[in-house]
């Protein structure tokens, strides 16, 4: 057993999200102690909080995953408050990281840093050459300010390693559930088990089910980045990282019906956004690694749904 003065302390913001608590699950190394203050403990907007923090606990290490997020509908709404709010935590949390002389850093980007119009499966040099997808443009501004500020920093300062990773789509364990800010997997199970428990025989699909899009299980993305902190010398300054399969949007629906057992129609509005056409990143740079997503989409819908279930509908639960 490793010693605790001797042990490697990784600072994971965002340690109470979704990709936070898949970290903290899937990390293995005894001889890494993890540091997860919760937004009461440490508000990433106050720069001076952070540094007071970061003296204090001396981090040498940092897995940025913290953000203002939500799905289509709230990025819609709060197009002022995703730009500002995730620009002000990035500049933060990798300025004072480096300030303090952390010399290990990854940070967590997007897939919605691509331009709407770029060549599918969505390369890392494509970034910034056309135009950005509307219905998320501020939260993808901020991803791409934090990504450039990251490479920047690592061109002047030749000692550090500050890199970026961007996931596809994610779902998962500790997903939001929430109707109004929740992605579209847990948006999708939530809809088809109100369905069943009130025997509604109809589900709308916003837009006409067409548009394609890459989703990964949560615990995948948290084991690619336990992995890429182990390579962290050998990563480009951006690396995309995804399970290498789309799905329409129709296709995630129906097979979340098969797993919950939804035996109802679907109706589309086709007067609501959809967004770009189809979303897959190419994956062969992380995969050239080592590195391949393994959990199938049937196989993480059901672990999602059981997690639903338990958590969020289970009145004693702490997520209910």
């Amino acid at each position: 057993m490793t010693k605790k003065d001797t042990q490697t302390k990784v600072w994971i913001t965002g340690g109470s999200g979704m990709v936070g608590r898949n970290l903290i699950e899937k990390n293995n190394n005894k001889s890494f102690k993890l540091l997860c203050p919760n937004r009461a403990e440490l508000d990433l907007t106050k720069i001076k909080r952070i540094k007071e923090w970061l003296a204090i606990n001396k981090p040498d290490i940092v897995i940025h995953s913290a953000a203002k997020v939500g799905g289509i509908h709230a990025n819609i709404a709060e197009p002022t408050s995703f730009l500002l709010t995730n620009i002000k935590i990035n500049n933060n949390v990798i300025e004072a990281s480096y300030e303090s002389k952390i010399k290990y850093f990854l940070n967590l980007g997007s897939s919605c840093m691509y331009p709407r119009n770029a060549e599918n499966p969505l390369k890392e040099n494509s970034i910034l050459t056309s135009d950005l997808e509307p219905t998320n443009e501020g939260y993808a501004l901020a991803k791409i300010c934090a990504a450039k500020l990251c490479e920047y920093l690592s061109v002047e300062d030749k000692s550090i390693f500050y890199k970026t990773l961007i996931p596809c789509n994610l779902y998962g364990r500790y997903d939001s559930f929430s109707t109004q800010r929740s992605h579209l997997i847990p948006s999708i199970i939530v809809k088809l088990h109100t369905a069943i428990t009130n025997n509604i025989n109809e589900v709308e699909i916003w837009g006409d089910g067409s548009v394609r899009r890459e989703f990964m299980y949560s615990s995948d993305l948290a084991e690619a980045i336990w992995f890429c902190l182990h390579n962290i010398k050998k990563l480009p300054d951006c690396l995309n990282v995804g399970c290498g399969r789309d799905y329409s949007i129709l296709e995630f629906y129906q097979i979340a019906a098969k797993i919950l057992n939804y035996t109802g129609a679907f109706k589309f509005d086709k007067d609501k956004p959809q967004g770009m056409k189809r979303k897959i990143v190419n994956s062969k740079n992380i995969n050239l690694l080592g590195w391949e997503a393994k959990t199938t989409l049937e196989e993480g819908i059901k672990k999602t749904y059981d997690f639903y279930i338990k958590n969020h509908l289970d009145k004693n639960s702490i997520f209910a």
